[in-house]
């Protein structure tokens, strides 16, 4: 970005820092979607689909749908325990 033409000498005010912090947080929070996603698909395909063809079967796509759901349970566990500890030690601040 090239913030030489801002009024303030090239400095960004809290709005334009706000607003940058909110677009990393959003890339970061895809990112992190896109990671989950494609984790999930590998664990779950490997485990669930022996012979990988054109079609599922009924019971690759409920072992899938079972698979799917585990993990995302855990990894809302996780995150939910992981926020709730770091706002613990933020306040501890």
């Amino acid at each position: 970005m090239d913030f030489s033409s801002q009024p303030s000498g090239g400095k960004l005010d809290n709005a334009q820092r706000g607003q940058i912090m909110d677009q990393v947080k959003t890339q970061i929070a895809l990112a992190n979607a896109q990671e989950l996603l494609q984790r999930m698909t590998d664990k779950c395909f490997k485990k669930c689909v022996n012979k990988p063809g054109t079609n599922l079967d009924s019971s690759e796509q409920k072992c899938l749908a079972f698979c799917m759901d585990r993990y995302m349970d855990a990894w809302n566990t996780v995150s939910r325990t992981y926020n709730q500890r770091l706002q613990r030690e933020h306040h501890k601040m």
